[in-house]
């Protein structure tokens, strides 16, 4: 057993175990000796502590001793007129508390349906909802103030890796540090009953917003939210340090556009553990920048843990890009369940993402995967997003010069890892003729195939191609080594090697 987060009115801890998510038993769980809930699985949070006060907890025998953080005030958000009744607008009396809250205190919301559009959080406070409570959000435009992109060479707004303005989150920091965000509760965005799924490629009057959205932030805890239907990506932190996203359930309708889950984006030492997923896009997608933004700041996304957590549904359970340019490193993932996502791990890059920033020293450990369609693909042809992609540039697989706008992929391992279902591919790797795949490494890996799948699109490139039940299909990739790799049901060679077009 060991403990993630301390706050002032919650714990979190993690069972330590080899198995993905979940516990082997169920278990039960004691707080100074009074039974409170049973669990299974490998990380939980105990909400509605009391501050700076001692406890024990018992779990499968285990003695835990801990002792909460002090708190200076609480804050009730009823005391500034909120009324919780889901119909009146609640924003301005929340962000009135959250004005008045001083130093290492916390803004309370009790039990009730509070609707607003957004607010800001600051610096060395705590948002915490009680048990029961939740936040619904407006579905208008017009309800949103607008994050400008640059103001005098300060950046508030963003969209895709670019410094655009783009509509406030429903929860927005910008410049904090020491926040906490936890709570049994629920944040419904309620996008669905706007307009911000329609022509979602298109800006009108400012780019969507997040339902969370982290911009320059040190040493923020998120722990316990349900959060969902969202505009877009759920939650987005951007050029932030030292995140903690603990025991979240993050979910939008799979058939909603680019509602990603949790996209780290040009940010460094993150753990993200306990989350479920099931979203419209990627679960996890870690970004670091377009080329311009890249060339500016060459701040990549690195230091990076993701383990104990279930992705559901999504386009990836775990994905690098589209917008990279500025590097990813140092990335572990293990002891993860994915269960029905379109793929595993998912890099998706293309020329004109550049070089400035590497993709490199990546380790998938200790993960089971069931019903994935492709487990693992690298596609350095990706051809959707705003800013191009289906130009002849990005999809000829003619050998072109490098230059500054060619991107680099380096090494991957994938160890300890079973794969049930499998329907299109092992997996597929497509590097450029000019930058090939640096290599990757399979150990102790089965794959079991589910023969009774229809052919379907492993990739989104521009001139696609089916696949059922392959191997490792593989295009200009320096190496490919497998040690103790199982292939149960494949309908081709176990390692495809494509000498000349895709």
């Amino acid at each position: 057993m060991r403990i993630l987060s301390v706050t002032s009115r919650t714990i979190t801890l993690e069972l330590d175990n080899n198995l993905p998510y979940y516990s082997e038993n169920d278990f039960s769980i004691y707080l100074n000796n009074e039974f409170i809930r049973k669990e299974n699985r490998n990380v939980f949070t105990i909400f509605d502590l009391t501050p700076n006060q001692k406890y024990s907890l018992i779990i499968n025998e285990e003695l835990i001793e801990f002792e909460t953080l002090k708190e200076t005030v609480a804050l009730n958000i009823k005391d500034f007129n909120a009324i919780g009744d889901g119909i009146s607008d609640d924003t301005v009396k929340i962000q009135a508390a959250i004005a008045c809250c001083p130093k290492n205190g916390t803004v309370y919301i009790p039990k009730g349906t509070y609707l607003i559009s957004c607010i800001f959080l600051k610096s060395d406070m705590m948002l915490y909802f009680e048990s029961g409570a939740k936040i619904i959000t407006k579905h208008e435009r017009n309800d949103y103030p607008i994050l400008p992109g640059e103001v005098d060479n300060f950046n508030f707004g963003t969209w895709e890796g670019s410094m655009v303005s783009n509509f406030a989150s429903s929860i927005t920091a910008i410049n904090v540090s020491n926040l906490v965000i936890a709570g049994d509760a629920e944040i419904d965005e309620n996008a669905h009953l706007g307009d911000w799924y329609i022509n979602h490629r298109v800006k009108r009057i400012a780019w969507r917003g997040y339902g969370m959205y982290f911009k320059d932030c040190n040493n923020v805890s998120v722990i316990g939210i349900y959060i969902h239907n969202t505009p877009s990506w759920n939650i987005h932190p951007f050029f932030s340090n030292n995140l903690k996203f603990l025991n979240m359930r993050i979910e939008n309708n799979p058939n909603m556009p680019t509602t990603d889950g949790l996209d780290p984006d040009c940010c460094n030492e993150v753990l993200i553990a306990g989350c479920k997923f099931n979203v419209g896009d990627d679960c996890i997608a870690i970004k670091s920048g377009t080329l311009d933004l890249a060339k500016k700041f060459k701040r990549p996304s690195s230091n990076i843990i993701i383990r104990n957590n279930l992705m559901e549904k999504g386009h990836g359970g775990v994905v690098f890009g589209s917008e990279l340019s500025g590097g990813i490193e140092n990335i572990t993932v293990e002891k993860c369940l994915f269960k029905n996502t379109d793929r595993g791990l998912r890099i998706k890059t293309r020329r004109g993402r550049g070089r400035i920033g590497i993709i490199n020293n990546v380790l998938f450990n200790n993960i089971k995967m069931e019903n994935v369609l492709t487990p693992f693909v690298i596609n350095m042809y990706y051809n959707m997003g705003p800013a191009g992609g289906h130009e002849e540039y990005v999809w000829t697989t003619k050998l072109l010069p490098v230059d500054d706008r060619t991107p680099y992929i380096g090494h991957f391992k994938f160890s300890n890892i079973e794969c049930s279902g499998v329907g299109y591919a092992a997996g597929v790797f497509l590097g450029l003729p000019e930058a090939k795949i640096g290599g990757v490494e399979f150990e102790n890996v089965k794959f079991n195939y589910n023969n009774s799948i229809e052919a379907g699109y492993p990739v989104m490139i521009e001139h696609n191609f089916k696949l059922k039940n392959a191997g490792l299909y593989c295009f200009n990739i320096d190496k490919v080594i497998t040690n103790n790799v199982e292939f149960n049901g494949n309908e081709t060679e176990e390692i495809i090697n494509i000498e000349s077009e895709i």
